[in-house]
């Protein structure tokens, strides 16, 4: 799916929708779950939330255009998903926020199941997949003001 910028700066999304209603329906079902799950990453630590939000807007791209642009214009959803169908990309700032805080998420769960190493093993392996796949999407400078020059 590749956006198209229209003239306000807004962006259209240009999906191909699939022609068969169980495809839609199966892609509906995805964006649905893949979005609890991102709602759920809110309130658990280790589980991830951007990744399924981005996940479930690439769904209902497919399953439902109207689902699609609700997402894009939400107030907290909104700015992430246009700035992902945007750029395809990340700054090295959000890089390390991302990094970081599964590293404090998932030390946490570590020292919570001291008693099961397993667990713990387990858990360290989910983070790390998880920082290598954050650590391996491009990467774009961060955008900044420039300063207003005295004269």
């Amino acid at each position: 799916m590749r956006p198209e910028h229209t003239s306000t700066g807004a962006i259209r999304p240009i999906a191909r929708q699939p022609r068969s209603r169980v495809a839609r329906l199966l892609y509906g079902l995805a964006g649905g779950l893949a979005l609890l799950l991102g709602v759920l990453g809110i309130f658990l630590p280790g589980l991830p939330t951007t990744p399924f939000v981005l996940l479930a807007a690439a769904c209902f791209a497919k399953a439902s255009p109207r689902v699609h642009r609700w997402m894009l214009q939400h107030r907290l959803l909104g700015p992430v998903l246009r700035n992902w169908e945007r750029h395809r990309s990340l700054t090295r700032g959000t890089k390390y926020v991302a990094v970081g805080t599964m590293m404090l998420t998932i030390s946490f769960s570590v020292w919570a199941f001291s008693d099961r190493p397993w667990v713990q093993a387990a858990l360290l392996l989910l983070g790390g997949i998880g920082a290598l796949v954050v650590l391996r999407i491009p990467t774009r400078a961060d955008v900044k003001t420039p300063r207003r020059q005295l004269k």
